[in-house]
């Protein structure tokens, strides 16, 4: 059975117009998204010590997302504020990321048995994981990398990508040209399977051999919070599922790489439209504790 792991990001989105707060972050998202689909998946990451951090543990137990390597320090975790704007997320502010930017992930050789267990991690851009992709990458597992729009620091892009099998890069504002020539760049620079989300525009993705586009799936959406780490997950499991089922046919047989190509992008968009239906990242809202409502006021 395939496994994957999130690692890096969970935060409580704070809603401030609703009064309600909903678990997410990069790697959170993607672990649960992922047990959503019917796959073994885990996350590992930080934990402060207060209401949000204790209502993010207690989701994850609900829906049975295992979190065993996860840490826990005294110390405030991690929260976004966010605003709908026409069913639209946008991002008003951050503490950036609490005590997970105070006490990062940093791999322990207990930590890296683990991860051997698994067939694909997951990070991203706002886990204060960078300095650890090379101790991962030596594990010898595929790692996926969510730049959202800050692969535009081409200097960290350049740092980050000779450790990762998948790029995946925010470029709604790009044009459609621009944005072919941006995954061309983004594999030059090391990442093997680049896939840049357009939004509404759709997406593409680039291997070096064939450059792909998977037109959006519309939807009356409710919130997009979530939307492309939804998309990201789609299109690994489908793609991982592929790899784990036939590797060589995958790795030799150009004509069925492209099939599971598109089909790993359509599975990818259809999971974004369905979760743009879902309030918050995947829903289990809480009322925003006190204490943090007075601060953000």
């Amino acid at each position: 059975m395939l496994k994957v792991l999130g690692i890096g990001d969970n935060v409580c989105d704070i809603y401030l117009h609703s009064g309600e707060m909903y678990p997410g972050g990069q790697a959170l998202n993607f672990a649960v998204y992922a047990k959503n689909l019917g796959v073994s998946s885990a996350y590992m990451g930080v934990f402060g010590q207060d209401e949000i951090a204790w209502h993010i543990i207690h989701t994850l137990d609900a829906l049975k997302v295992e979190h065993v390597r996860c840490r826990q320090y005294e110390g405030e975790n991690g929260y976004a504020v966010v605003n709908l704007v026409d069913g639209d997320r946008v991002f008003m502010g951050s503490n950036r990321g609490g005590i997970t930017k105070e006490k990062p992930i940093v791999l322990e050789e207990a930590d890296k048995e683990y991860i051997q267990t698994f067939d694909l991690v997951h990070t991203s851009n706002n886990s204060y994981f960078d300095d650890q992709l090379k101790s991962l990458h030596a594990l010898e597992i595929p790692i996926s990398y969510d730049f959202s729009n800050k692969w535009e620091d081409w200097e960290r892009t350049a740092r980050i990508c000779p450790y990762i099998t998948f790029g995946f890069l925010s470029c709604g504002s790009m044009s459609q040209e621009e944005t072919q020539q941006i995954c061309k760049k983004v594999h030059q620079l090391g990442c093997k399977i680049v896939i840049a989300t357009m939004g509404s525009k759709g997406a593409w993705l680039y291997n070096g051999e064939l450059m792909l586009f998977q037109p959006p799936k519309t939807v009356e959406a409710i919130d997009t919070l979530g939307a492309g780490d939804s998309f990201a997950t789609g299109f690994l499991v489908c793609l991982s599922k592929a790899q784990k089922e036939n590797p060589d046919k995958l790795d030799t047989d150009s004509s069925y790489r492209e099939q599971i190509f598109k089909q790993a992008l359509e599975e990818g968009a259809v999971l974004a439209a369905k979760n743009c239906l879902v309030r918050g990242a995947f829903g289990y809202a809480a009322k925003i504790p006190e204490s943090v409502l007075q601060k953000l006021i």
